[in-house]
């Protein structure tokens, strides 16, 4: 009753309800290995909820965490799934095995004290230039999220991938 009584929308709103009716314009956005997830919400993990998606469970997505942040590299199975030579990263925070190149189980952990500036940069390259340019971001872990006493992190921000918005994400 209350949008009868406004009487009909002005020609932008009415634009605004249509836009997603008509056909998408060609993109100059590269096309991307992958699609986002539209139906799965970003979310926080716990290490038992992501030990869950280590590639041994057929059917199950594969899950890797760099920086606190949760990639599924499902796509990748060649490379992370059950028996593939990085099934090692999955199911975890592997910053520190990204780091070094390093598939040592004391080096599997999102611990990076004491990693050298040629391994900080290292990180960092190839968490832009591998993870974040080719899968997907599914959610944060919670030690990314949170603070030690479960408090939350005020200075949070979400990671960004050139295929959808901060907005997008929760």
């Amino acid at each position: 009753a209350g949008a009868a009584a406004r009487g009909p929308l002005p020609l932008p709103g009415l634009l605004l309800l249509l836009l997603p009716l008509l056909p998408p314009a060609a993109s100059a956005e590269p096309q991307l290995r992958f699609k986002p997830p539209a139906e799965a919400p970003v979310r926080l993990f716990t290490e038992p909820e992501l030990a869950r998606y280590d590639g041994h469970q057929e059917g199950q997505p594969i899950y890797l965490a760099v920086k606190g942040v949760v990639f599924d590299v499902t796509s990748g199975k060649e490379f992370y799934g059950k028996g593939a030579p990085y099934n090692a990263l999955v199911g975890k925070d592997s910053t520190r095995g990204v780091a070094k190149m390093s598939l040592d189980p004391a080096d599997l952990t999102h611990d990076t004290t004491g990693l050298t500036e040629e391994e900080l940069k290292s990180l960092d390259d190839i968490f832009n230039n591998v993870y974040k340019a080719k899968y997907p971001i599914v959610g944060y872990t919670s030690r990314r999220i949170l603070n030690e006493d479960g408090s939350p992190n005020l200075d949070f921000k979400p990671e960004d991938q050139p295929h959808f918005s901060i907005k997008d994400e929760f």
